[in-house]
């Protein structure tokens, strides 16, 4: 099962995402996990990514395109894939075409989370993450036990750069800019299924199982 999700920041494509790697064994493929790690390690992309990824601005689709082409040829995704923010341009999804084509795979299902603006700015303004083991809390939905300190390490918790008001207002307008194209390529290819993402997170699955036929 080759799965995309769409959706903006705050959406819950990641919250999602792990309840059917869990499930069904898909490998959770997040271009934004991919991209922070070849910032941290301080790669010829990181380095490329990083002032881009700071102002909040999309990264170059050939940046985008040749991390996700080198996890596919890692391998390890015998039980399918669910690609978690990519494609986010048409030329994007374009280039992912071919890319599937060149490998003998193919995509089942796209799945778009559907969550009114006003909601992904109090999801995403309160989000806190633990910079060691990346647990992602919320300072009002899902708060540490000690406040401000991740529970599994004991580390301060930290506030992503591109989590600010001001950094989420530019990710949204380039997001209302470049998704309808997308959304309306896999419309034509019979792939998408739009998702109600607002209410509680195993209310939303069940929505999304049945999107699936699971």
């Amino acid at each position: 099962m080759n799965l995309v999700f769409l959706g903006p920041a705050g959406s819950g494509k990641g919250t999602q995402a792990k309840k059917l790697e869990a499930d069904f064994g898909v490998v959770q493929i997040s271009t934004g996990d991919l991209l922070r790690d070849a910032v941290r390690m301080g790669t010829e992309l990181g380095q490329q990514a990083d002032p881009l990824m700071k102002q909040g601005k999309l990264v170059p689709d050939d940046l985008v395109v040749g991390i996700i082409e080198e996890r596919f040829q890692r391998g390890g995704l015998e039980k399918g894939f669910l690609l978690d923010g990519f494609p986010r341009t048409l030329p994007q999804a374009e280039a992912l075409d071919g890319m599937l084509e060149r490998n003998g795979l193919k995509i089942d299902k796209v799945l778009s989370l559907e969550v009114p603006e006003e909601l992904l700015y109090e999801r995403i303004t309160g989000r806190r993450s633990c910079p060691k083991c990346g647990t992602v809390y919320h300072v009002s939905n899902a708060p540490p036990k000690r406040m401000g300190f991740c529970d599994v390490e004991g580390e301060p918790l930290v506030q992503r750069s591109d989590d600010s008001p001001e950094k989420l207002a530019n990710r949204l307008e380039v997001f209302r800019t470049e998704i309808p194209k997308v959304k309306e390529h896999y419309a034509r290819m019979g792939l998408l299924a739009e998702i109600h993402g607002v209410g509680t997170p195993d209310g939303i699955y069940t929505e999304i199982r049945k999107a699936l036929g699971r």
